[in-house]
């Protein structure tokens, strides 16, 4: 191997490495956003980058919601089920009607926010997922809810 692929590859491989070094500084320094949490009686709007998806939102980030059962305290036992079936997931708050799990990727332990709001004089429950840092997450919020809704419905 000559001197100057060498140096090439030492270059490439310090650059990954720098990548790599960023990206778990990402993760290890993310914090729950001020935003969490039940807001004039709704979730609260997804940013504008491509990292979110809601149930309250533009067509963007449009998801369905959830169909309730009659009882707001067994939807959410069932949720919490669901939630703990599921890896990396931790269930962060849960009230009356309002409940708040965060979701660990694997490799770079990226923390994703998902909220649940049931609302039973619609007989809806709102949905919000987001990721805490980046810009795309390449659709994995969107399937995370619709992997959740899917078990949901087998029930």
């Amino acid at each position: 191997m000559t001197v100057r692929k060498k140096l090439v590859l030492g270059i490439v491989a310090s650059l990954l490495a720098l990548v790599l070094m960023g990206f778990a500084l990402m993760s290890l320094f993310s914090k729950a956003p001020a935003t969490l949490g039940v807001h004039d009686g709704r979730l609260s709007p997804c940013p504008s980058s491509p990292n979110c998806v809601c149930s309250y939102d533009d067509k963007r980030h449009a998801i369905d919601t959830l169909e309730t059962h009659d009882d707001p305290a067994a939807d959410l036992d069932r949720l919490v089920q669901i939630i703990e079936k599921l890896p990396r997931t931790k269930i962060v708050t849960r009230e009356e009607n309002y409940l708040h799990a965060e979701f660990t990727s694997l490799i770079f332990r990226f923390v994703d926010d998902v909220e649940f709001l049931v609302d039973s004089e619609q007989g809806k429950i709102h949905v919000r997922s987001a990721s805490r840092v980046g810009y795309s997450d390449m659709g994995v919020n969107r399937r995370r809810i619709e992997h959740i809704r899917t078990l949901w419905n087998e029930e």
